[in-house]
């Protein structure tokens, strides 16, 4: 796992005065940290594409393209978003701090720059955001192993009942072979569908299932995909007002995927609908469908809840699911805010 350490941080500086590029790069030089300047927005999110860094000092006041552009571009693509921008400023500018925070800044530092406090709170984002990639790798790492134990069970059940079905044919064939032909066909369905089971499930150990999509493109895709095969267009609404962590946002689209096959093969529904929202408190997820429902009490490690759960647990989130039977199904789960950097 390659987590920021202090003293092998990767830093990129950018402003459009060279005495504080070569200020701030000495500061954290000397403090063990890799440290690299650009002069310009522009050249600041070239550099970014080419190598991300760790952590980004970043100044407001920049001609063509300001400080607070740069982070909305950089919060706005999933491959930079989890960045963490710590904004610069200097004491006779109007700082608008709430604006800062509101374009995705974890921190700000002002001019005249102190030792001390830029080498602390430089410290204090690292440590954070080295934290924060550690749940995010338990969290992909948890889902591997669910991912892994899902192939084992039902490719067993899988190849047990194909099995089943080749000696009971393999059995009549002499005497009765027109009695054995539909159990080789159902053992043909068996195994056609166990090997699109392991298909699937391979392809779900991605260490990123979003594959560089942002969630809302990923589930879109869901969606068609489920629309095809379901026939039913669920009501989508994402509204998040703020970047989200990789490990959340591969939570959320996990739930959603499961929920959504699950509806597809058991609840016979007609309407679904889907929100995912954000506000000061956390991260909002329901997924509703009106088919057939189930009995909660009968079916709590079943439908591929007990996934849900785990997955939403190993986040610090919690998990509803509520149904009865000729009622749908609803899934709430929430997860806490997790600050990126």
């Amino acid at each position: 796992m390659n987590t920021p350490q202090p003293s092998s941080a990767d830093i990129l500086i950018v402003d459009d005065t060279l005495e504080n590029l070569h200020l701030l790069s000495e500061m954290l030089t000397q403090q063990g940290y890799e440290v690299r300047i650009v002069k310009s927005g522009a050249m600041a999110l070239r550099g970014v594409q080419a190598q991300p860094p760790d952590l980004i000092l970043l100044d407001i006041m920049m001609p063509e393209m300001d400080g607070y552009e740069v982070c909305q571009r950089l919060k706005s693509n999933p491959q930079t978003q989890n960045i963490p921008v710590i904004f610069i400023s200097a004491l006779n500018e109007v700082f608008d701090k709430v604006k800062a925070f509101a374009v995705g800044g974890v921190d700000y530092i002002t001019k005249p720059f102190h030792v001390e406090e830029v080498c602390a709170r430089v410290a204090h984002q690292l440590t954070i955001r080295r934290l924060q990639m550690q749940v995010e790798y338990l969290a992909i790492e948890q889902e591997r192993n669910r991912i892994a134990r899902d192939i084992h069970d039902s490719l067993g059940h899988a190849l047990v009942a194909l099995n089943l079905h080749m000696e009971t044919a393999l059995a009549m064939w002499n005497e009765h072979p027109d009695r054995a032909y539909p159990f080789l066909v159902k053992a043909k369905q068996l195994g056609s569908e166990a090997l699109q089971a392991v298909r699937q499930s391979v392809s779900a150990m991605r260490d990123d299932p979003l594959q560089g999509k942002g969630l809302e493109e990923a589930i879109g895709h869901l969606i068609q995909a489920f629309q095809q095969t379901a026939g039913v267009q669920p009501n989508c609404q994402i509204h998040l007002d703020r970047s989200v962590s990789h490990a959340v946002n591969i939570a959320l689209y996990r739930i959603v995927q499961e929920g959504l096959t699950n509806i597809c093969k058991y609840a016979k529904s007609t309407a679904v609908q889907l929100q995912i929202e954000s506000n000061p408190a956390g991260i909002f997820l329901t997924l509703q469908d009106n088919g057939k429902g189930f009995q909660m009490v009968e079916s709590r490690s079943g439908f591929g809840l007990q996934g849900m759960q785990e997955r939403v647990a190993a986040l610090g989130g919690s998990l509803e699911i509520v149904s009865e039977l000729d009622r749908g199904c609803c899934i709430n789960a929430y997860f806490p805010v997790m600050v990126n950097g």
